[in-house]
């Protein structure tokens, strides 16, 4: 048994621990732009103007908000290079690319989903 098993069946043997991690997941990626902001970020490094076109919608008000939230929870990484103009980077940490299998399941789960409604739309 893997340590990602272990952990899980210690999780799942007590309902309020599975909420509690739950929870905490949750408190970490709130919002409707960490998910879009970290799935931009698993293709590697982007500097602030290249997230902004990768994520339609968002606004640089609120692309900096959420890169600082991130940044503070762990997941990302902002590095400045000392160059004329100044660079910065950002980067997904350790703990943002083990959201990488999370949003691969999200991603399926939702082409399937999409073409599910779509099929009973028609029906």
């Amino acid at each position: 048994m893997s340590t990602f098993e272990k952990e899980l069946k210690n999780v799942k043997s007590c309902s309020s621990e599975f909420i509690l991690a739950v929870n905490d997941t949750l408190n970490v990626l709130n919002g409707k732009w960490k998910l879009p902001i970290i799935g931009t970020l698993l293709f590697g490094k982007k500097r602030f103007r290249e997230m902004e076109r990768c994520i339609p919608n968002i606004t640089a008000r609120m692309l900096s908000k959420e890169l600082k939230e991130l940044e503070l929870n762990g997941m990302v990484k902002r590095t400045v290079y000392d160059t004329i103009p100044v660079c910065i980077e950002y980067e997904l940490t350790k703990s943002g690319k083990s959201l990488t299998l999370v949003l691969d399941s999200m991603a399926v789960w939702g082409l399937r989903h999409r073409k599910i409604a779509m099929t009973s739309e028609k029906a």
